[in-house]
């Protein structure tokens, strides 16, 4: 069974960072890429960042700059560093694999103040 089990999440001010985890179980994680997605208050999901098994990264184009993805594989771990942090960032943030696309944890909330 897979499983994605995000924490780091907090309330900080605008211009702060935070640093997401996220430990993935259920999959054979050096071998997938690992994605991390965001849901903004009345708003859909988002694609934020991603990092392919040999460390390639994307990221949207709201977050370029400011946000920074890695992976440990030996811990099976997807990090997000998120610095300048801006109140629109706002949202509930969940990894995912596209290995199990429709599996998703309980995501971690990050509440930017302005």
């Amino acid at each position: 069974q897979v499983q994605f089990v995000e924490s780091g999440g907090g309330l900080v001010q605008a211009g702060g960072s935070l640093r997401l985890s996220c430990v993935a179980s259920g999959i054979t994680f050096s071998r997938n890429a690992m994605y991390w997605y965001r849901q903004g208050p009345g708003k859909q999901r988002e694609f934020v960042a991603s990092i392919t098994s040999s460390g390639n990264r994307v990221y949207a184009e709201f977050v370029k700059g400011r946000f920074t993805i890695s992976r440990d594989n030996a811990k099976s771990t997807v990090n997000l560093q998120m610095n300048s942090l801006k109140p629109e960032d706002t949202a509930v943030y969940y990894c995912n694999s596209p290995f199990a696309p429709t599996s998703w944890g309980q995501g971690a909330q990050v509440t930017v103040s302005s």
